[in-house]
């Protein structure tokens, strides 16, 4: 009985030397640096280079999202102001024909800022909606999609073509609306261009 608790304290003492000497073989590993958190900080407000005094506020609100953009041709912003006064004079909840409703219950025609008629364009604004927890019939939801169609981020590049004529942006708009009548929009563009004026340090120029 002692020869066996001998030999098991033997072998104990023996596995645990050859435990310490493996242990002592590996390398040690580089200790781990914690990766330091930088604070989010916020990006600043975008300063508006263009302001329109005697604007509605959806004019106003408007303006300001296209800026926010980048956009920021004084004639390219009328084109675009210009182009959804011609289809809904800002007024998102409109339905062909002038009704104002809600976004499911307008069933025939264009709804809403630039009056999306086709079926796929049309779904496609109340599923936006939907997806992000927008109201279809309200203006910020519908600028959101309006930027979001590849019929938008096609005409937006030439819309940061800066120096060009309400003409050129116009000509381009064509492929983003695919308009049936033309009626007053150049009319309404170049009277929002007379109407932009430069805004800087909080005074006018």
């Amino acid at each position: 009985m002692m020869r066996k608790s001998m030999f098991i304290t033997i072998a104990t003492a023996s596995a645990a030397a050859l435990t310490a000497a493996t242990v002592a073989l590996i390398p040690e590993k580089n200790p781990v640096v914690p990766i330091p958190v930088v604070p989010y900080e916020e990006l600043p407000p975008i300063e508006q280079k263009y302001v329109c005094d005697d604007c509605t506020i959806n004019e106003a609100i408007t303006l300001s999202f296209l800026q926010e953009r980048g956009i920021e041709d004084k004639a390219a912003l009328a084109t675009v102001m210009g182009n959804i006064k011609q289809e809904s004079n800002f007024t998102p909840n409109i339905c062909e024909g002038g009704a104002k409703v809600s976004y499911a219950s307008c069933t025939k025609g264009g709804y809403g800022l630039i009056q999306w008629t086709s079926k796929k364009r049309y779904l496609g604004l109340g599923l936006f909606a939907s997806n992000y927890d927008g109201d279809p019939s309200e203006l910020e939801t519908q600028l959101r999609y309006m930027v979001n169609e590849p019929q938008w981020t096609k005409y937006e590049l030439y819309l940061k073509s800066d120096g060009q004529s309400i003409a050129f942006y116009m000509n381009h708009a064509y492929n983003w609306l695919g308009w049936g009548i033309h009626g007053n929009r150049t009319v309404f563009s170049h009277g929002y261009y007379n109407r932009l004026t430069l805004f800087s340090s909080g005074r006018m120029a």
